[in-house]
């Protein structure tokens, strides 16, 4: 369905990432948006829709929500809070890589070199949707690394190698949309019944990019205590009631680091 995005304040944030950003929960307890508060851009057919699960879309190799994501939550918690409309660009992949060398068959990298790179479909998906809307994008929001905190467990990559390479994506986000654009990150959980060491340098590392590098924030870390809140839909996918609030959690975070 098309939509006229009103003239009222927008924001455009990407969703970038792996299976737990496209989303893996349930769509008949996804949160609803208030209508004409949030929108998802589609490349297909140029536009913006009504954001509801499943978000997304099959397209450039970036994939949609099965069934539901945790962002609606986001937008209608930030609406809330601003009342700005919200513009999502939902740009991830399943079981994708941050490093080329934790890169699982086809399932793609966010690293400059790989089997199936994804950096620029992201890019392409962005700026068209920048366009569309007539703004600038707002922020980042980023959900990744199982896949390779399961490269460390197998000793292809290590936490060292990692952090340099989530660092290089984020100047290369930068150096493309602009060296002031904010990064958010949801803190990796972990991989129920598997080696906890690779999930807890991933963690570590993504504090200590939130540390090193301005204007890159964890803005939800909570991902850990999943399996005791019997918030995990299997052994590494959050739930719908975790998706919800993620999106509602991170929403307050975003707006605080923007104030800042």
């Amino acid at each position: 369905m098309m939509c006229n995005v009103t003239a009222q304040k927008k924001v455009l944030f990407l969703v970038a990432g792996q299976s737990n950003a496209v989303g893996q929960g349930d769509s008949s307890t996804s949160t609803k948006c208030i209508d004409g508060t949030a929108y998802e851009y589609r490349l297909t057919g140029d536009l913006l829709t009504p954001l509801k699960d499943p978000v997304g879309a099959y397209e450039l190799h970036l994939e949609k929500a099965n069934k539901g994501s945790a962002w609606p939550a986001f937008a209608k918690a930030y609406n809330a809070l601003t009342g700005k409309q919200v513009i999502v660009v939902p740009a991830a992949r399943g079981g994708s890589s941050c490093s080329y060398k934790a890169e699982l068959d086809n399932y793609g990298t966010w690293d400059e070199k790989g089997r199936l790179p994804l950096f620029d479909s992201a890019i392409i998906k962005v700026k068209a949707a920048m366009n569309k809307a007539g703004i600038t994008i707002d922020g980042i929001l980023w959900s990744q690394g199982e896949r390779d905190a399961n490269a460390i467990n197998a000793q292809q990559l290590s936490a060292e190698e990692y952090q340099s390479t989530m660092e290089a994506l984020i100047y290369k986000f930068r150096k493309v949309l602009g060296k002031d654009i904010k990064f958010y990150i949801i803190q990796t959980g972990y991989y129920l019944n598997h080696p906890v060491k690779g999930f807890d340098e991933v963690r570590t590392a993504q504090q200590n990019i939130a540390q090193k590098i301005k204007d890159v924030y964890i803005v939800y870390n909570q991902t850990g205590s999943f399996e005791k809140k019997g918030w995990m839909k299997d052994e590494i996918h959050y739930n719908q009631t975790a998706l919800n609030d993620i999106g509602t959690e991170i929403a307050k975070q975003v707006i605080l680091k923007e104030q800042q």
